[in-house]
């Protein structure tokens, strides 16, 4: 079984989110939107696009989207079959927490790795 297969998003948070939103606008050309991030599609090495994309976004330092983890910082990981390898990660004595979420953008769980950061896992629609 494939476990992960890229990279579907980095988030962080921010001390001040629209400060770093327009230093990274003004400086490094990512193009940062209202919600506060944007998204990278990606292409083949002629700029072709392939189908899928990596989200990039920057959030409020009190926001809770990353509870029950302290951290800074939540990486979202591209999967194949999600509710395989949550099964699997359980199995092998992995902190998976209880929710799994299924909406236009996928499914989406999460677990907790030794160092208790928040892991995202995505198993991105059909289509993606």
């Amino acid at each position: 079984m494939k476990r992960v297969t890229g990279i579907g998003g980095i988030f962080f948070k921010a001390k001040d989110a629209p400060v770093l939103h327009a230093w990274y606008k003004r400086h490094l050309g990512i193009d940062v939107q209202e919600w506060g991030g944007t998204s990278f599609n990606w292409t083949d090495s002629d700029g072709k696009p392939t189908g899928g994309s990596t989200i990039w976004s920057i959030g409020s330092e009190q926001g809770e989207q990353f509870a029950p983890s302290n951290s800074s910082f939540m990486i979202n990981y591209r999967v194949d079959d999600l509710l395989s390898l949550i099964k699997v990660l359980k199995e092998e004595g992995c902190n998976v927490l209880d929710k799994v979420d299924d909406s236009e953008y996928g499914k989406f769980a999460w677990v907790i790795d030794p160092e208790g950061n928040k892991v995202e896992l995505w198993q991105p629609p059909v289509d993606q």
